[in-house]
């Protein structure tokens, strides 16, 4: 049994989401601010926070710097806030999936599953030397690229860019990051790069360019590699 810690000041979300899902077989920690938010993620240990940014007494932002000081658990951020920059903002400090309010439960659900089996220590696609997906297969130890039973020729740039975000799978990574891991720290707002490189991606190994099955944009946001 998987265990999520919620953190919410508005009591009607709180206990929404709390019935929903201990109705899944979750247990459920609580906290309505930052504080108890920090002090329930030592205690609990959970598997996955689900976190609103606006709280009474700090930034849900320095919440996830907190917690990731000291561990990887993945955190879904949960807010109202609906700008870009604010939602790059808590991509960067480390969160995991951004979902805004108002919000489908059923979506939430889906992606509070995906975060728990990328959390899965056997299963995460960082520690597979192999990644497939229906269109194409990825081979990280060797640096190589398959397709159709052909190799793709990427040049290094392009490589890289796809290994970061095969490395994040499932993740949302965001622009500043793909821009600093692959080009370098003194970039971060060359957002043209990276339209240009996923196209150039996307034409190699998507069944459907137009329509990518395996390389996400989040509009404003970042990049999601899903399989």
């Amino acid at each position: 049994m998987h265990r999520v810690l919620v953190v919410d000041d508005e009591p009607q979300i709180l206990r929404a989401l709390v019935i929903n899902l201990k109705a899944r077989k979750y247990e459920v920690d609580t906290a309505e601010d930052g504080a108890a938010a920090l002090r329930l993620a030592v205690d609990r240990h959970p598997d996955v926070v689900i976190l609103d940014l606006g709280l009474p007494d700090m930034d849900g932002v320095d919440v996830i710097t907190g917690i990731r000081g000291w561990t990887r658990v993945p955190i879904i951020v949960l807010s109202a806030r609906h700008t870009s920059d604010e939602k790059v903002e808590a991509l960067d400090a480390g969160a995991d999936d951004y979902v805004t309010k108002p919000f489908g439960m059923d979506e939430l659900l889906a992606r509070l599953r995906a975060a728990v089996r990328r959390a899965e220590p056997s299963g995460a696609a960082e520690d597979e030397p192999t990644v497939e997906t229906e269109d194409f297969t990825v081979d990280l130890a060797a640096k190589k690229v398959h397709r159709q039973g052909r190799d793709v020729r990427l040049t290094p740039t392009e490589w890289h860019l796809l290994e970061v975000l095969i490395r994040n799978t499932g993740r949302l990574v965001s622009q500043k990051q793909l821009l600093q891991e692959v080009w370098g720290p003194s970039y971060g707002t060359e957002t043209n790069y990276l339209r240009v490189y996923m196209a150039q991606l996307r034409r190699k190994l998507e069944a459907d360019p137009a329509a990518p099955r395996h390389l996400i944009t989040e509009p404003g946001m970042g990049y999601r590699f899903e399989r």
